[in-house]
């Protein structure tokens, strides 16, 4: 772009220099645009990868808290009421809940991981676009001007 501004100088009559002024005008607010949109983006999925974790262990921590006190409530009425045979049932619920558990606690680290490569995902996306646009656009002005 200096090297063809230079040229233009050099070259070309005044009223083409304006038409080239206009054009560098026009390519200052479309890389503006572009940039404020990727912030947009980038923020926005950042956003949405946060609340979708937050509900997430939200939803993981209450069931883990109605779980523990059915099983404690369970366990304390079976242990001071019922004989030893359906302790061996109690055990095996105990059993359940922590499959249930270790379950909850990979599907949210898969969640928390699927959320983030979605946002480096969007994010890498914008970023070829927005880079792809500049491109062009400084291509089309520095032909257009040469």
């Amino acid at each position: 772009v200096v090297v063809a501004v230079v040229v233009l100088v050099v070259v070309v009559p005044l009223e083409v220099l304006v038409v080239v002024e206009v054009m560098v005008d026009v390519l200052v607010v479309v890389l503006v645009v572009l940039l404020v949109l990727l912030v947009v983006v980038i923020v926005v999925a950042v956003l949405v990868v946060v609340i979708v974790v937050v509900v997430v262990i939200v939803v993981v921590v209450v069931i883990v808290v109605v779980v523990v006190a059915v099983v404690v409530v369970a366990v304390v009425v079976l242990v001071v009421v019922v004989p030893l045979e359906v302790l061996v049932v109690v055990e095996v619920m105990v059993d359940v809940l922590v499959v249930v558990l270790v379950v909850l606690l990979v599907l949210l680290v898969v969640v928390i991981v699927v959320a983030v490569l979605v946002v480096v995902i969007v994010v890498v996306v914008v970023i070829v676009v927005v880079v792809v646009i500049v491109v062009v656009v400084v291509a089309v002005v520095v032909v257009a001007v040469v």
